[in-house]
């Protein structure tokens, strides 16, 4: 196992909690306009079904008709961060391998239920790009996000696939895909790809951090093991009313129009900070994600400098694969993201007398 240097349960909250709470937040890469008024509702309306247990069954069914899955192959989750805990300990592996830079709690996960830990780092100067010939042929669990946080990298679905093996659970991180217009390279729903594990955030796109709730996508035993790893009743009724209101065809239309506009805003801000190049500023490209991922020397003083001038950013320091001159940032609205130019400015320039 290698000597960690990283913080493993570093996460962007942290930037914006306690001394943070009033700053504009570019840290935390959930919308911020977000849960709508008609999904606050519909999880208010549940609120009366308290005294009962959860039923899981219908959110389960709505689940697996938006992927074309039967129920079997469905599990829903308190937050696809669940879903690490309990593939971490449900499965028996040997040789789990985590492809790094990338979410840092598969491998906290792993690690905390006993496991050695190998891994792949994707280099900057390949783009973040992934070689599943870089990946050990005997990894008999392999993680990979997609599109990848921190980098906004997405890989093409066919070379995550190569990564698919007889007796090799390949585990697909797609908490940001439904951010990608037209989910394309998404592996959710494919049924060809021996031992595929695909997981799903439903509380970034819908603002519901908070409510925690998610889904893992696998083949029938698998969702079994993982079932039994969970403690009863693991999602609340709130949470499952969102589930099934998420993935409704109104909820689904209203994803694909913001993942256009988060890729409008994201060009906004990619093109606002490639003014930034000759003080050494680069942008990881092209992102993919709501967040970007850039480089600049003097990250950590020009970030602290940020927190003066209102705005909180993701150090990059704690993935695996980086250091303190990366950092990440949410793409927000136009109008917050100009005022975040502005404010890098005037960063830039007092960090650098």
């Amino acid at each position: 196992m290698p000597t960690e240097a990283h913080d493993l349960r570093h996460h962007g909250d942290a930037e914006v909690r306690d001394d943070g709470s009033a700053l504009v937040d570019l840290a935390v890469n959930v919308r911020a306009d977000t849960p709508p008024a008609w999904l606050r509702e519909r999880v208010a309306g549940s609120l009366g079904s308290l005294a009962a247990y959860p039923d899981g069954r219908a959110a389960r069914a709505a689940v697996a008709a938006r992927h074309g899955l039967p129920t079997e192959r469905v599990l829903l989750t308190a937050g696809a961060a669940e879903a690490f805990v309990l593939l971490a300990r449900a499965l028996k592996v040997r040789r789990p391998v985590v492809v790094h830079p990338q979410f840092t709690e598969p491998e906290a996960a792993l690690r905390d239920a006993g496991h050695t830990v190998d891994r792949v780092l994707l280099r900057a100067e390949d783009g973040f790009r992934l070689d599943p010939a870089a990946v050990p042929e005997d990894a008999d669990l392999v993680v990979i996000g997609n599109p990848t946080n921190p980098t906004s990298v997405l890989h093409p679905a066919a070379t995550v696939a190569e990564l698919a093996r007889p007796g090799r659970t390949l585990v697909v991180d797609e908490a940001f895909m439904d951010a990608v217009p037209g989910e394309r390279e998404a592996l959710a729903g494919r049924r060809d790809v021996p031992g595929l594990v695909v997981l799903r955030s439903l509380t970034k796109t819908w603002g519901l951090a908070g409510l925690r709730i998610g889904y893992v996508l696998a083949a029938p035993e698998t969702v079994a093991d993982l079932e039994r790893a969970q403690p009863l009743w693991p999602v609340s009724t709130p949470a499952l009313a969102a589930a099934e209101a998420c993935v409704s065809s109104r909820a689904l239309a209203e994803a694909a129009h913001a993942a256009h506009r988060i890729a409008a805003d994201r060009a906004h801000l990619v093109t606002g900070l490639a003014g930034f190049a000759p003080v050494g500023l680069r942008v990881v490209e092209p992102a993919e994600g709501p967040f970007v991922l850039v480089r600049l020397p003097g990250a950590a003083a020009v970030r602290r400098r940020l927190r003066d001038l209102g705005y909180a950013v993701r150090r990059g320091d704690t993935f695996p694969g980086l250091d303190e001159e990366w950092l990440r940032l949410a793409v927000r609205d136009r109008g917050t993201v100009s005022g975040f130019l502005r404010a890098l400015e005037r960063a830039l320039t007092s960090t650098a007398r």
